[in-house]
């Protein structure tokens, strides 16, 4: 493995992207987003006919109340300036408690009332009340569902990517990527421990971790990131910075990882050579790095690839997906992120969308350019995954120079 890094930066290169339509509309979210998260669902559940006795009326109403105000406290005291665990996990719990309950008040709200009425089920009344249960239902089952998807080990998703330009002696190269851990208020320092005994059981030469380690700074979540000490990998192991580390003393999160053993590619690259072959491994900090203000960091793809043979295939470390414009008209080979957490809750992959060019899994990009997605292995904030299962990925990278291999 040959180290080579880069320090000199290159004339004209893009300083970053400008800012998307998601972005902009984040500036009003949390202004009103609580409001229609829990008086949307109180509208449709108590006061859209179903007529309830008064004191059902009233309780229910004060507690659709209390998650309007008790969310956002607990969200700004557990991830604002007091970094409150406890507040932490109930203001992320309600929240996305109360996206699930918000989506399908409004599906079925609509849909379910429509079908009942058409088909002639009750009066206006007993329409009313089915779709109240109906809709607290289907969110008790979605939640204890989507809690034990977000809590579990993440199955193990293997793909055989094929690179035009991979020598024959990289055939069969076994690349294991994680992203998104996300170790936080909730202590998952066992599970840390079980993710890195399934990448070890991979048997990687190469493994990567995109980003997105904590929420929380090196020092807080020491004890959660000390497993990834233990992954072995045949060549090196690779970090790069995801947006949340800018939340959280960045520099102190490469630090850590550099002590247990991992090359963080803040913007340089390492020669893997095999076979007589060799594959770039290039790494960039994230597309957030510059606006935060910590010295030295930003995403710099030509400072990543200086003194790197061009004829060589890149595979790059960028977490943000949307980076693959600029990995594209590099000529980039294969840029590895995560990010998105393929919408975590559904449907929220809609709005993930606005942001990135892509949601989750392999996709294309200019002439040459494959992007690989990840779903992630962690989660961010409330503790649940619907309909967006999180994952351990393994990368069997393919020469077309040879035959494939079993």
């Amino acid at each position: 493995m040959t180290d080579t890094d880069s320090a000199r930066p290159a004339e004209g290169e893009a300083r970053g992207p400008r800012p998307s339509r998601l972005h902009s509309l984040m500036r009003f979210i949390p202004l009103i987003a609580p409001v229609l998260l829990w008086a949307v669902p109180c509208w449709v559940l108590l006061h859209a006919g179903q007529h309830w006795p008064l004191a059902v009326a009233l309780v229910g109403t004060a507690v659709f109340f209390l998650g309007l105000v008790g969310m956002p406290l607990a969200m700004v005291r557990g991830h604002g300036r007091r970094q409150q665990d406890w507040a932490a996990i109930i203001g992320d719990t309600l929240l996305g408690a109360g996206w699930v309950l918000f989506t399908w008040s409004v599906l079925l709200g609509v849909l379910l009332r429509a079908a009942l009425a058409a088909t002639g089920v009750g009066d206006s009344q007993d329409r009313a009340r089915i779709v109240t249960w109906a809709v607290l239902g289907v969110t008790a089952v979605l939640l204890t569902w989507g809690y034990a998807e977000a809590r579990r080990v993440p199955r193990v998703r293997r793909i055989d990517v094929q690179l035009p330009r991979l020598g024959a002696g990289l055939d069969g190269l076994r690349v294991a990527l994680v992203t998104d851990t996300h170790y936080g208020p909730l202590d998952r320092a066992r599970w840390s421990a079980r993710v890195c005994e399934t990448v070890n059981t991979l048997e990687a030469d190469l493994v990567c971790h995109a980003g997105d380690i904590a929420d929380g700074t090196a020092e807080r979540r020491r004890a959660q990131a000390a497993p990834l000490g233990t992954v072995r990998a045949t060549h090196a192991r690779v970090y790069v910075t995801g947006n949340h580390e800018y939340y959280s003393e960045a520099q102190g999160w490469v630090d850590l990882m550099d002590e247990l053993g991992w090359e963080p590619l803040r913007n340089r690259h390492l020669l893997l050579e095999r076979g007589g072959d060799t594959l770039v491994v290039a790494g960039v900090d994230d597309v957030t790095a510059e606006s935060s203000g910590l010295a030295g960091h930003r995403a710099h793809l030509a400072g990543a690839l200086d003194g790197a043979d061009p004829d060589l295939p890149v595979l790059l470390l960028a977490h943000q997906p949307v980076f693959v414009d600029r990995a594209a008209a590099a000529g980039i080979d294969l840029q590895l992120s995560g990010h998105t957490h393929g919408g975590q809750i559904w449907p929220f992959h809609h709005l993930v969308r606005l942001d990135q060019p892509a949601l989750a899994g392999l996709s294309h990009h200019g002439a040459r350019t494959l992007l690989y997605t990840s779903r992630g292995t962690g989660f961010w904030g409330p503790p649940f995954r619907v309909f967006a299962p999180s994952e351990i990925t393994l990368l069997v990278l393919r020469s077309p120079r040879t035959a494939t291999a079993p």
